[in-house]
């Protein structure tokens, strides 16, 4: 009885041999034999079809300075002469005659501050000298006739027509009127002094600019009380605040480590974030002889070669230090490629463009080249994709395989 479970239990592989024949048809080899060979020819009409691999570049318009740069810094356009305009005399501002953007000579008033007690100051210590140069006249007419008559009493004296005393007596207002005099000359020159200072101090009311400049801010208004150094409550110290534009320099921070690079009198090319297509040549005025330690940077001064009348204070600037001066027209963008992609023949310099999947060859002029930049003239234009190194293979209307970069 327990044989005959085993039995059921065991496996019969002779039933195993024939489902395996089964699934296995003759028909189901052939079809699996097809794919096979459907695979294997796809695979090889892939490997055949994939192109000549290639890596590719742009044609571009690009500025000879950016090629020539052997460095480059950010920075601020500032002003080398500017000033925050006030008073050394406490008082209302009466008077603005300037506001933002007000062209302004040296010496030209600006802004009035209430005069009035200054003024009468003024008018008192010039009346004091107008007195004081009276004065001086009436002394001198006395002292005239005092000498007149201290000679003619020296003459008597000596035949006796008249006494010692009365001699004595000539001679001592001779003396006075003498030392009157004198002391009338001095009280001319002190009421003068006093004048003066009278009008300095008259003066210190009328804010002048101490230079040719712009006016860029505007810092008090009619009625506000104006102090040297505005530490009164609601006070004011500079009226304005003005630049000389003449004076316009880029400071930029150059890394310590490459300050080598930087030299006086360097050419250099300044591009600004507010004209982003204009170019401005300059070159190196001025190497600050320290180092910023909390940013390991050397502030470096560059001046314009001309100044551009849109230049302003404070503009955001960005400095090419050059390898070279820039040449006439080199100021302008030029249209060019890496010299890698220019292919060189007996019948000239040609490019290959990358046309959809296919490179068409093209014959190109070329002028000149910047750095591993050569300047194209004919034959392409910008944003002109080309191959970046054309292999040996590589063919006019030959398939490509565009490689990532």
């Amino acid at each position: 009885m327990a044989d005959r479970d085993l039995d059921k239990l065991a496996i019969d592989k002779g039933a195993k041999e024939k489902r395996v024949r089964k699934r296995f048809k003759p028909g189901y080899r052939a079809v699996a034999a097809v794919v096979a060979v459907l695979v294997l020819v796809l695979l090889a009409w892939a490997f055949l079809n994939r192109g000549v691999e290639v890596r590719v570049t742009t044609v571009s318009e690009v500025f000879p300075s950016q090629v020539l740069s052997k460095l480059s810094a950010s920075g601020y356009v500032v002003a080398q002469r500017k000033a925050d305009v006030a008073t050394k005399v406490t008082g209302q501002l009466v008077s603005l005659k300037v506001q933002e953007g007000s062209v302004v000579e040296e010496g030209q008033i600006i802004a009035v501050i209430e005069n009035d007690d200054a003024r009468a100051v003024v008018a008192q210590n010039r009346a004091n000298l107008n007195v004081a140069r009276q004065q001086v006249q009436q002394t001198k007419a006395s002292l005239e006739d005092a000498r007149l008559t201290f000679n003619r009493m020296r003459e008597l004296v000596k035949t006796g027509a008249v006494s010692r005393s009365e001699f004595d007596s000539a001679r001592t207002r001779y003396e006075a009127a003498g030392a009157a005099y004198d002391a009338a000359k001095a009280s001319v020159k002190a009421a003068d002094a006093a004048l003066r200072n009278a009008q300095v101090t008259l003066s210190y009311t009328e804010i002048k600019a101490p230079f040719d400049a712009v006016v860029l801010t505007k810092n008090a208004d009619v009625g506000d009380i104006i102090t040297p150094m505005g530490a009164a409550a609601n006070a004011k110290a500079a009226v304005v605040s003005i630049a000389d534009l003449s004076s316009l320099q880029v400071e930029a921070d150059v890394s310590e480590a490459n300050i080598g690079q930087v030299s006086q009198g360097q050419p250099c090319v300044i591009t600004l974030d507010a004209l982003p297509a204009e170019r401005f040549e300059g070159t190196v005025a001025s190497i600050v002889p320290t180092v910023d330690r909390t940013k390991a940077t050397v502030l470096v001064k560059v001046s314009f070669k001309e100044l551009d009348p849109r230049i302003l204070p404070e503009m955001s600037a960005k400095v090419g230090f050059l390898a070279r001066p820039l040449l006439p027209g080199e100021m302008k963008p030029r249209v060019m490629v890496s010299s890698k992609a220019v292919v060189r023949e007996d019948e000239g310099e040609a490019l290959f463009l990358v046309k959809g999947s296919r490179a068409e060859k093209v014959r190109v002029s070329t002028d000149g080249r910047f750095g591993d930049m050569v300047v194209v003239t004919r034959g392409a234009k910008p944003g002109d994709t080309v191959v970046a190194d054309p292999p040996e293979d590589l063919r006019d209307g030959s398939k490509l395989t565009i490689l990532e970069k």
